[in-house]
C-alpha cells in the first residue's frame, strides 16, 4: 500500500498547488489540473477505506466476508475520475474556449506544473517498483488486467493520466502565451478532460468485472485441479468453480467422482486431505466446497476451463521434445 500512500501525499501537495496557481494565472488548464489532483486524492482515500473495510470479520449477513468492498471502492474511483475530474474539465474547458478569458503570470503555472510532475513522477516510481515485485514476467497491461488487487492498478493509470495531463495543461498555457490566443488554454483543459474519461473507462471496467467476480487464474486453477487427482484417494474432478471474494481469498467449489465402493469414514477423509492439497497448492483457497458423486464418465465436464486447463498442462508435458536442428525425419540414400 505504499504506492497508495505515496501517490496520496504527492496529490494533495500538488492540487493545494495548482488551486494556489489557478488563483494566480486563471488558467482553465490550472483550474483543470487542480480539480484533476483533488479527484486523484479523493480516489487514494476511497482506496484506504475499502482496504480498511474489506477486513471486517465476516457475519451472519456476509458469511464470506467482505473482500469485495476493495472492488466496490475501485468502482467508486471510476465514477469520481469522470464525473468530478473528467465531466469538469471539459466543461470549463469549453466554457473558456467560447468566452476566454486573460492568462495572468504564465511563469507561475509552469513552475507549479514542473513541481507537479517532479512529484507525479516519483509517485508513479514507487507504483511501478511494487508493481515490479508482482507482476513477475507479465507486462504492465497483462498485469492490470490480471491482477486481483485493484488498488495497485488504479494508482499507476492514475498516475500515468496525471502526466499526461501536466503535458496537456502546459502546452495549453504555452501556446495562450504564445499565440496570444486564450482559447488554447480551454484546449489544454478539454484534453486534460478526454484523457480523464479514457482513464476512468478502463479503471470502471476491469474494477466492474472483479466485482462481479472473477475465477482464479488458469494456473491456479490448474493447481488445484492436481491437487485433487493426483493423490491416492483416486478422485476425478467432474466440474470446477471458483470466485474472488477479495484479492486474497477465493472460494473453490467442485464436484469430484469418487471410487464407489469407499465407505463414508474413507470418503471424509479423503476430502480432508484433498482439501488439505488444494490449500498447499493454493493458499487464498480459505472456502472450499467439494461435492462427492459416483464416477459416471459421461458425467464428466470436459468442457470445464479448469479442466481443459490441466489436460493442456498435461499434454505439454507429454509432448516428446523437439528434434535437434538439422536432424530429418525421413530416410535417403547416398
Amino acid at each position: 500500500m505504499r504506492a497508495v500512500v505515496a501517490a496520496l501525499a504527492a496529490n494533495l501537495g500538488i492540487a493545494i498547488a495548482k488551486f494556489a496557481a489557478f488563483l494566480v494565472t486563471g488558467s482553465a488548464s490550472m483550474l483543470a489540473e487542480a480539480v484533476h489532483s483533488l479527484a486523484d486524492t479523493g480516489n487514494e482515500t476511497l482506496l484506504l477505506i475499502g482496504r480498511g473495510r474489506s477486513r471486517r470479520a465476516r457475519t451472519a449477513e456476509h458469511p464470506f466476508g467482505f473482500g469485495r468492498e476493495r472492488y466496490f471502492y475501485g468502482f467508486v474511483v471510476a465514477v469520481m475520475l469522470f464525473t468530478v475530474g473528467s465531466v469538469f474539465s471539459l466543461y470549463d474547458g469549453i466554457h473558456k474556449i467560447i468566452a476566454p478569458g486573460r492568462l495572468d503570470s504564465p511563469i507561475v503555472a509552469y513552475v507549479v506544473l514542473g513541481l507537479a510532475a517532479v512529484l507525479e513522477g516519483l509517485s508513479l516510481r514507487t507504483g511501478i517498483t511494487e508493481a515490479n515485485a508482482e507482476r513477475g514476467g507479465r507486462g504492465f497491461r497483462e498485469f492490470v488486467h490480471r491482477t486481483k488487487a485493484p488498488e495497485l492498478p488504479v494508482v499507476l493509470l492514475e498516475d500515468t493520466a496525471a502526466l499526461l495531463g501536466l503535458v496537456f495543461a502546459f502546452l495549453g498555457v504555452l501556446l495562450s502565451q504564445l499565440t496570444g490566443h486564450e482559447e488554447w488554454d480551454g484546449v489544454g483543459s478539454v484534453g486534460v478532460g478526454l484523457l480523464l474519461a479514457g482513464a476512468a473507462f478502463i479503471v470502471g471496467y476491469e474494477t466492474k468485472s472483479l466485482l462481479i467476480g472473477e475465477s482464479a487464474t488458469e494456473e491456479m486453477s490448474a493447481r488445484i485441479v492436481a491437487a485433487l487427482e493426483d493423490g491416492p484417494e483416486g478422485f476425478r474432478v467432474i466440474h470446477l468453480r471458483t470466485s474472488h471474494i477479495g484479492p486474497e481469498s477465493l472460494l473453490v467449489a467442485a464436484k469430484i467422482s469418487v471410487p464407489g465402493t469407499q465407505l463414508a469414514s474413507e470418503l471424509t477423509a479423503g476430502i480432508n486431505t484433498c482439501e488439505g492439497r488444494i490449500r498447499a497448492a493454493v493458499p487464498i483457497a480459505e472456502t472450499i466446497y467439494l461435492e462427492p458423486d459416483i464416477y459416471r464418465p459421461a458425467d464428466l465436464d470436459s468442457n470445464d476451463p479448469s479442466v481443459e486447463a490441466v489436460q493442456r498442462a498435461r499434454d505439454q508435458d507429454e509432448a516428446p521434445p523437439p528434434s535437434p536442428p538439422g536432424t530429418g525425419t525421413g530416410t535417403g540414400t547416398g
